[in-house]
């Protein structure tokens, strides 16, 4: 089965598209001629955000991305967020031309399969179709345990209730997305919602389905124990990385 991409068509609601402009054209401002394209994911570009709720998702692809200072770019998001407070947050990921066209099945399926390109010429176009199999989740997943590792340490430590809150959110987030990759050869679609997303890994995941619901509950209500979220985001970690392990294990007895 080839994947689908998520978002076909760019339908940014009123009160979002002045905030999009003004977003691009301060990137491009500052960082003149060092970008190559800018990308969007996420509810804004679908024209499903909810104000004061939404954060806004973007990916700069570029020859290199030491040309682009994190701390220029932090300005321009802290200035534009107090511009425009509907956004909970402003979130860039950068990456290099090399990193999408020679890594399809991470880069390339996030700039090909996740986001939409709002300036540009789209490097998506030049990725291969994306064949979902167990090489495709494997590779998918490369770098899962140091991004989970990193969001624990995150959150483990923070002190500050807000930023509690915004990490168990983000962080069950990504398990549930690592969860449902588990599920991609059932499904034959990457689902971006996640509501749909839980389903499917209800459905077709034999992890304790207590486990999914806790985490999803906490995506949409973050206020819990941080001791407590992080003992079952544990357990379900456990649970995803044996389940990466089982796969890899299979294909390597096929090869």
């Amino acid at each position: 089965m080839i994947l689908e991409k998520v978002i076909n068509k760019i339908e940014i609601q009123s009160e979002y598209k002045d905030f999009v402009d003004k977003y691009i054209d301060n990137l491009l401002t500052e960082f003149k001629g060092k970008i190559h394209s800018i990308y969007m994911c996420g509810s804004i570009p679908k024209g499903t955000a909810t104000p004061f709720k939404s954060d806004a998702d973007f990916t700069i692809v570029c020859e290199d991305p030491k040309e682009i200072d994190y701390e220029r770019l932090s300005k321009i998001k802290d200035r534009l967020l107090q511009e425009y407070p509907i956004l909970t947050k402003i979130d860039t990921i950068i990456c290099s031309m090399e990193d999408v066209l020679s890594k399809p099945n991470e880069w390339g399926f996030w700039v090909k399969v996740i986001c939409i390109c709002v300036y540009g010429q789209d490097v998506g176009e030049q990725v291969p179709p994306i064949q979902i199999s167990p090489k495709f989740i494997l590779d998918l997943n490369t770098d899962t345990k140091e991004e989970v590792a990193h969001i624990h340490r995150l959150l483990s430590t923070a002190s500050d209730h807000t930023m509690q809150v915004r990490y168990i959110k983000g962080y069950s987030k990504r398990l549930l997305r690592a969860l449902y990759c588990l599920v991609l050869e059932d499904t034959g679609v990457w689902e971006d919602d996640m509501v749909t997303m839980k389903n499917a890994i209800l459905d077709y995941c034999e992890i304790d389905p207590a486990l999914v619901d806790y985490l999803y509950a906490c995506y949409l209500d973050s206020n819990v124990s941080v001791e407590e979220f992080l003992g079952i985001a544990d357990e379900v970690y456990r649970y995803f990385e044996n389940a990466l392990r089982v796969m890899a294990t299979s294909r390597a007895s096929l090869d």
